[in-house]
């Protein structure tokens, strides 16, 4: 271990008397050397500009013959500059992989998506097809990802209770009178009619003076005749307690499978839906206007029923009527017409050219 210490501190010594003796060029040299060695390292590959490429062109005619051949630019570094020079001047557009999708697009995946929590992703597909949408499952996976829409089977675990009464209302009737007195002879007439309770379409407006239990009973044939194949869709009828309503009238409807709901004693507000229409139809037409005869109601009746299935908006459907019957609005007409209703009493708007 001594001999080792004592071999070291020789081999020092002798380090710093070779560099007591060494020159000033020595070090100048050595300290080049080393900073080009830092430079290669750092940047092993410089590049060039424009003009050292002059500068190195007008050099190298001053090297020796024997240095000349070690040209700067080699064969390689001129068809590499041609290949550059022929990239900037035939510049093509990058069709490399798919299209990217459309804003438009990836905001109706996203819409169908939310509004439909079952949908997969080939059932977006199908429905964007019948739009006249051509979009792969994959690339619909891809925008349902980016937008962290998760996939059919995790994306809604529960309905919503407005979702849950909507799917109930819309398989749904309701049924009710009300009554008018007439003007002169001051005879009441009952009128008597059935509301789809999901989309307020009023169906069977008729009219009787003596509303008994064959007669009800009668109606409600008239109407499983009228809705015909639509009768299929609906399970339930909500009624109240009136005496009109008899045993037959609840047999006529369970034979096509609609069952009847009775609503509790003294409670109007279990039959709503009814109620509302109820109260709409006088403020609207009964209790502003003179009644005459039960074919004057009849009359007048059947012109407002028109309109409220086809025209009136609907605050429970988005300002729709729950059969549209307008025209669809050509907006490059200016010029509305305004088309009166029972007299003017009420008025409907429409773009003419």
């Amino acid at each position: 271990m001594s001999l080792r210490l004592v071999y070291l501190i020789f081999i020092r010594l002798v380090g710093w008397l070779v560099l007591l003796g060494r020159s000033s060029v020595s070090k100048d040299v050595e300290l080049l050397v080393l900073r080009h060695e830092v430079l290669r390292r750092t940047n092993p590959k410089p590049r060039m500009d424009w003009a050292d490429r002059a500068v190195f062109a007008a050099l190298i005619r001053l090297l020796p013959k024997v240095l000349r051949a070690n040209r700067l630019v080699t064969p390689g570094t001129m068809l590499r500059w041609h290949r550059r020079l022929l990239a900037r001047k035939w510049t093509y557009p990058h069709r490399i992989g798919r299209p990217p999708v459309d804003d438009d697009v990836a905001v109706l995946i996203e819409r169908m998506a939310k509004e439909n929590h079952t949908w997969g992703y080939q059932r977006i597909q199908g429905e964007l097809l019948k739009l006249g949408y051509r979009v792969g499952a994959s690339t619909i996976r891809r925008v349902l990802k980016r937008l962290r829409i998760p996939p059919a089977p995790t994306r809604c675990t529960d309905t919503t209770w407005r979702q849950f009464l909507r799917m109930q209302a819309s398989t749904m009737l309701a049924c009710d009178f009300f009554h008018v007195d007439c003007a002169v002879t001051l005879k009441r007439v009952y009128v008597f009619f059935v509301m789809e309770v999901g989309s307020r379409c009023v169906h069977l407006l008729v009219t009787t003076t003596n509303p008994d239990g064959a007669w009800t009973t009668q109606q409600v044939r008239n109407l499983l005749m009228d809705l015909g194949d639509d009768i299929t869709d609906f399970r339930f009828l909500v009624r109240d307690r009136a005496g009109q309503f008899t045993t037959s009238f609840d047999a006529v409807l369970a034979d096509v499978g609609i069952r009847v709901v009775k609503t509790p004693p003294r409670c109007p507000r279990a039959n709503c839906f009814a109620e509302r229409f109820v109260r709409t139809v006088r403020a609207e037409l009964t209790d502003r206007l003179l009644i005459f005869g039960e074919r004057h109601l009849r009359a007048v009746l059947t012109e407002y029923i028109r309109h409220y299935n086809g025209r009136r908006p609907h605050r429970a459907r988005e300002l729709r009527p729950p059969r549209p019957s307008y025209p669809v609005a050509d907006l490059d007409s200016e010029r509305i017409k305004r088309r009166p209703v029972l007299g003017g009493l009420i008025n409907e708007y429409e773009r003419i050219a």
